[in-house]
C-alpha cells in the first residue's frame, strides 16, 4: 500500500491561509488512503484542527524554530511524526540550527522546505546538525538542472538526509530528469512518494504524478519509495504488499 509523504488538508472556512490561491480556496478535510499530512501554513490552530480529523495517521507539525519551542510536548502529540519550519523565502537557517539539531532528541525529522538557491544554506544547516534527520521537500524546488544537480548530490552525501519525490509539477516542465537524479544520487530506500496534494492538483491529476515517479522505479524499489521510506522515517506502521516487491 502506498504511504503519500506530502499532502495538505485545508478548510478556508475555519482556518486563515494567507497564502492560499483562489483556485485552492476549497475544503480538502480528507485523503483517501495512508498520507503525512503537512501543516500548511495557517494561522490559527492548525495542529489542534488537524488532530482532530478523522483517518489522519500522521502529522508534520509547524513549529517556529528559530524561537524558544517545547519540543517534548510537541513530540508528545501522538500523531506529530516530524517538525516544519518552512525556509524558502526566509533567512533564518542560523536562528533554527539550536531546535533543528534538538529534534533528534524527540526521534522527529525536520522537512526542509527550501528553493534551490537556498541550497547550499540547507547542506551547512545539514553539517551541523547530524544527529538529526532532514527530509528534503519538493527535491530542493529546482527551476533547472545545473547548478541544482551539483548540489544536491553534495547534499546526498550527508546520510542523514532523506529526498521527497513530490511538488516538481509546480516547478518544472518535464520532472523526469530531476527524479531520476535524486533517485541516483540517494538511491530507494532516501527517497520517498510525495504528492503535494491539493497544490500539485494545479499542473497534473494524481494519477498522472504517481505514474511518472512510479515509471522510473523497478520492481524492486517501488516498495522502499512508495511506502518503506516512508513508513522508517516517519515511524509508521508498516503495511506490506507483497506485490509490489
Amino acid at each position: 500500500m502506498i504511504v503519500d509523504a506530502h499532502v495538505h488538508l485545508w478548510d478556508p472556512e475555519v482556518l486563515d491561509y494567507p497564502w492560499l490561491p483562489d483556485a485552492l480556496r476549497f475544503a480538502h478535510t480528507a485523503f483517501e488512503g495512508r498520507a503525512v499530512v503537512v501543516e500548511a501554513d495557517a494561522r490559527g490552530d492548525e495542529l489542534g484542527w488537524l488532530e482532530s480529523l478523522d483517518g489522519v495517521e500522521a502529522i508534520v507539525a509547524h513549529a517556529p524554530l528559530e524561537e524558544p519551542c517545547d519540543l517534548a510536548a510537541l513530540a508528545e502529540r501522538p500523531l506529530v511524526r516530524g517538525v516544519r519550519r518552512l525556509l524558502q523565502g526566509t533567512d533564518v537557517f542560523d536562528a533554527v540550527r539550536e531546535n533543528v539539531r534538538a529534534l533528534a532528541e524527540h526521534d522527529l525529522p525536520f522537512d526542509a522546505c527550501i528553493t534551490a538557491d537556498q541550497m547550499h544554506k540547507l547542506i551547512a544547516l545539514v553539517g551541523a546538525c547530524e544527529e538529526t534527520t532532514f527530509v528534503l521537500d519538493h527535491c530542493g524546488k529546482p527551476h533547472a538542472l545545473d547548478p541544482w544537480r551539483a548540489q544536491l548530490t553534495e547534499l546526498a552525501t550527508h546520510e542523514n538526509v532523506v529526498c521527497k519525490l513530490s511538488g516538481l509539477t509546480t516547478e518544472v516542465a518535464d520532472p523526469r530528469p530531476y527524479l531520476e537524479h535524486a533517485l541516483d544520487v540517494f538511491g530507494p530506500d532516501r527517497c520517498l512518494f510525495g504528492s503535494d496534494w491539493p497544490v500539485a492538483s494545479l499542473t497534473t491529476t494524481y494519477e498522472q504524478w504517481l505514474e511518472v515517479v512510479s515509471g522510473l522505479l523497478g520492481k524492486g524499489e517501488r516498495q522502499r519509495v512508495l511506502a518503506g521510506t516512508a513508513e522508517r522515517v516517519y515511524r509508521l506502521s508498516a503495511v506490506t504488499n507483497q506485490e509490489e516487491r
